[in-house]
This record gives structure tokens, C-alpha cells and sequence, in this order.
């Protein structure tokens, strides 16, 4: 059984459209995966940091530009202790660990998804 002209160039321009998105997905993805990335040796330099200070060291932590005149912006910071940005930094190295894991889990399908598409397209030229 033949698939005609108009269906074959049908089916062929949605898979090679298909493949297109799944390229600029895995560009998207491999962006994200690096900032993750960029972000967890941040947590884990400043762990290192905070880890060679006294426990009774106190620490600031940004929490916010107050505008209390319309030209000037002021930063504002509590205090905390050491310890709690320890926990804090820990929980977010954590999360960002189970973010770069789900963002290589799509990497692999999507990459997987355009190596298909490309297989299909090439498996109907071939056929034909």
C-alpha cells in the first residue's frame, strides 16, 4: 500500500516540525541545566565559607530594598544565625540537586524525541 504525495508531505512536515521544537526545547533545557548548575556551586562556595565561622559569628542576609524616598533605595538585612543558613543553604542545594535531576530527565527525552523524528523522516525518504 502507497501513501500519497500530499500525505507523505504532510506527515513529513509535521515530524520535521516536531523535531524543530524539540531542538529549541533541548537549547532551553541545557540553558537551565547550566544556571542550576551555576547556582549550586554558589550554595556550595558559600557553605564552605559559612562552615569556617564561629557559631556565634553573626550573619546578615538581604532581605529587600525599602524605598522610603522616591530617589533613594536602601537595602535592608536581618540578622541570623549561623546555623539557620546552614539549614537554609542545605535545602536549597537540595532543591536545585532535584531540579538539575527532572531538567536532564526532559534533556534525555527531548534529545531522544528529535533522534525519532529524525529516524522517521529519514525511514519514509528511504521507503519511498
Amino acid at each position: 500500500m502507497s501513501i500519497p504525495n500530499e500525505a507523505l508531505q504532510k506527515l513529513v512536515h509535521e515530524i520535521e516540525s516536531q523535531a524543530l521544537v524539540a531542538q529549541q526545547q533541548i537549547g532551553l533545557t541545557k540553558s537551565q541545566v547550566a544556571s542550576k548548575q551555576r547556582e549550586q556551586r554558589l550554595i556550595k562556595l558559600t557553605l564552605g565559607e559559612v562552615s569556617s565561622l564561629p557559631d556565634d559569628t553573626v550573619i546578615y542576609e538581604g532581605v529587600g530594598k525599602i524605598t522610603t524616598l522616591p530617589d533613594a533605595d536602601e537595602q535592608r538585612f536581618a540578622s541570623l544565625p549561623v546555623d539557620s543558613l546552614r539549614e537554609k543553604l542545605d535545602v536549597q542545594g537540595k532543591d536545585i540537586e532535584g531540579e538539575v535531576e527532572k531538567l536532564n530527565k526532559r534533556l534525555l527525552y527531548l534529545e531522544t524525541t528529535q533522534k525519532n523524528s529524525r529516524e522517521h523522516i529519514e525511514q519514509m525518504l528511504r521507503g519511498r
